[in-house]
């Protein structure tokens, strides 16, 4: 998320305080993402800097209740960022894919048992996820909470086509099941 635009767009409402926009930034994405007060306040100035925001009140503010107001310049950008889609030519790295694809030359390490740990793991988590979703629960959290539990699902099917392919034999075999310096393999070897 972009902490940069998501000041813009709670500024496009009215103009607002720091310490203010970082409740509410909170509090629209659900608690999941909590904000320092002082990545607020670089970001502000940033914005300022841009000609994104302005002081809302020049005459009577003192410089730690400085009230934010979005320009037009801003509000350009705000409706650019909402319409453009994401990058996902360059997606973010996703540690549990690199860690399975790790796992294949790390001599000792059962592919399987690193699929399966993290699968258990994206389960649990569902499940806490699944849990703290109640009837009459505010909507930023539903729906915060229904994006984590899609990808997670997604994860766990990604997962799932790993171990199908490697029982398969569409994946590489595992390096020696036994470490470099001639220890006892990390994990068991799953027999095909």
């Amino acid at each position: 998320m972009s902490v940069r635009h998501a000041l813009l767009a709670l500024l496009a409402e009215e103009p607002k305080f720091g310490l203010r926009l970082k409740e509410e930034f909170e509090q629209r994405t659900g608690s999941v993402w909590p904000l320092n007060v002082g990545q607020v306040y670089s970001t502000l100035q940033r914005l300022e800097r841009d000609g994104l925001v302005a002081n809302a009140d020049e005459a009577g503010t003192v410089a730690s209740q400085k009230l934010y107001s979005l320009t037009d310049d801003g509000g350009t950008e705000l409706r650019s960022w909402l319409s453009t889609p994401p990058d996902d030519l360059n997606p973010s790295r996703n540690e549990v894919v690199i860690k399975v694809m790790v796992a294949f030359s790390v001599p000792g390490v059962d592919v399987l048992d690193v699929v399966q740990d993290h699968r258990r793991q994206a389960l649990e988590y569902m499940q806490r996820l699944t849990r703290l979703k109640a009837p009459g629960d505010d909507v930023a959290m539903v729906l915060v909470a229904d994006s984590l539990l899609f990808r997670h699902e997604a994860t766990i099917r990604w997962l799932d086509t790993c171990e199908a392919r490697f029982r398969n034999g569409e994946l590489p075999p595992a390096r020696s099941t036994e470490l470099a310096t001639g220890a006892a393999p990390v994990n068991k070897q799953v027999k095909q």
